[in-house]
């Protein structure tokens, strides 16, 4: 029996082995420039074959499954949380520049889902995934401005999320041509403003 179970397990191992060879061979040709790898091209550079690619996952949708979770992943290892006890200049300023950092992070990855999510239901999955994450810091990190804001919470909420997640990073660095610099410290003002102005209307 355990020389059974030996045998199960190093089959296991071997298939997780593989699988994670496949998730990294994909997202290193996306971050590579490769946008839209194939088949081919993913088993190649993970060195299995092609069968053993559609062996292990069923097809791109449950490949973008897994290799979601890992970009995720390595964001949760970036992620460092700011302090909600901070005063409020020094929480915008600390949460956009993690915003950036972990924009910069996903960038190749970003860009290839744009390519893919109109036609994966997987691939936007993903994405209301990494909006929830934003959604559930910002109402922490901001709980006392939201609750200012009165009436206008759930619209000052909105705004925050999408002035800080990737299409409005995307139009800032490619469509406006700003470095990463100037892109981030428009990203601040914008964070700053909305927080300042909500605030403000709140309390009128």
């Amino acid at each position: 029996m355990a020389r059974t179970e030996g045998r199960v397990d190093g089959r296991t191992a071997r298939a997780e082995r593989t699988r994670a060879a496949i998730v990294d061979a994909h997202l290193a040709l996306i971050a590579e420039g490769d946008l839209r790898p194939t088949g081919e091209r993913i088993a190649e550079r993970a060195g299995v074959s092609l069968r053993a690619l559609w062996t292990n996952f069923a097809d791109m949708e449950t490949l973008f499954e897994a290799s979601g979770r890992q970009v995720l992943a390595q964001q949760d290892a970036a992620f460092q949380p700011v302090p909600p006890t901070l005063p409020l200049r020094q929480r915008v300023a600390e949460f956009c520049a993690q915003r950036v950092r972990l924009l910069q992070l996903i960038a190749p990855m970003a860009r290839a889902a744009q390519l893919r999510e109109p036609y994966s239901a997987q691939l936007h999955r993903n994405r209301l995934k990494h909006i929830a994450r934003v959604r559930d810091e910002v109402e922490a990190l901001f709980a006392p401005e939201l609750e200012m804001a009165g009436a206008g919470r759930d619209q000052l909420l909105h705004a925050l999320i999408a002035s800080t997640m990737w299409p409005a990073w995307s139009m800032l660095r490619e469509g406006l041509g700003l470095d990463e610099e100037q892109a981030a410290a428009v990203m601040l003002r914008t964070v700053t403003a909305l927080l300042l102005n909500a605030m403000a209307t709140g309390l009128a």
